[in-house]
């Protein structure tokens, strides 16, 4: 090396090779991504949230926790943990998978001849149109799992219905709320469940219909129905779905609404959420 050089540099250091060229460069530690899928529980590591995924844009994702609330977070590197361990979230792959046909909820269509035994343990639902759905699109995933939904007619009852079906660890309960939103009455009574064998999820509408994607049915958006008059009376007669004599006719506004749903596109991310979740806990350990 010419003297200039070893002049140029502290003693002991090269000018080109830095402090000590036998050691090994450090290595990042790698953080492994992960695709956001619908009902994936991950938590903020800045803010300490923790939710099930909604649903995921090219820069953002959409969390839901327990208790029905929905925050959005940038997507960014490490941002995110599961089970503790960093992870970064990325925005999944299309589910049109060359040789791996999809069930209505996106999942991996299973070939079965027959359904499973149904398990012990169930999913509630407050009424007939709420399982309607819930079949439409998860009724594939449910006969896979054994997994039976059955219609409560309200929750206004609820703690009474949970002591009499006595949950335990392998007979598991989930519950589907309606317009489970912070001071509504569905809200108070969830509050009185305390047992870690039953999961209450919810979404914030105020009856099933919403949870269905305006554009789905060609319309711009769910009707505003004035205080006092009932919400689905008041949304068919706002658009057109009405009997010969001109009166409200809930039964074909239904038959309009579960025939708009394909799969689960056409549904709202939280409804997506909170079922997911449920399938998740009445499963777990299967």
């Amino acid at each position: 090396m010419p003297a200039r050089d070893l002049q140029s540099s502290p003693a002991g250091r090269s000018a080109d090779y830095g402090p000590d060229v036998l050691r090994q460069p450090r290595r990042r530690r790698e953080v492994p991504q992960l695709p956001a899928e619908v009902g994936l529980v991950v938590e903020d590591a800045a803010s300490g949230f923790c939710g099930a995924v909604l649903r995921c844009e090219r820069d953002s994702v959409e969390l839901q926790d327990a208790r029905g609330r929905v925050r959005t977070f940038p997507l960014r590197r490490a941002a995110f943990l599961v089970e503790g361990e960093p992870v970064t979230l990325v925005r999944p792959t299309k589910l049109t998978t060359a040789g791996a046909p999809r069930s209505a909820s996106g999942s991996v269509r299973v070939a079965r001849t027959r359904a499973r035994i149904a398990r012990a343990s169930r999913i509630w639902v407050e009424g007939t149109h709420d399982a309607e759905l819930v079949e439409r699109v998860w009724g594939h995933d449910l006969r896979v799992d054994g997994v039976v939904v059955e219609p409560l007619d309200g929750v206004d009852h609820l703690a009474d219905r949970i002591a009499e079906f006595d949950p335990a660890p392998g007979r598991r309960l989930g519950v589907l709320v309606d317009h489970l939103v912070a001071g509504s009455k569905e809200s108070r009574l969830v509050a009185a469940v305390r047992t870690p064998h039953v999961l209450v999820t919810g979404h914030p509408y105020v009856d099933i219909w919403q949870a269905v994607r305006p554009a789905a049915l060609g319309i711009p958006g769910w009707p505003v129905v004035p205080h006092g008059v009932p919400w689905k009376d008041g949304v068919c007669q706002a658009l057109g779905w009405v009997d010969r004599n001109g009166l409200a006719d809930p039964a074909q506004g239904w038959c309009r609404v579960l025939g708009a749903v394909e799969d689960f596109r056409d549904l709202e991310s939280a409804l997506l959420g909170a079922v997911e979740q449920l399938i998740d806990f009445v499963t777990a350990g299967s």
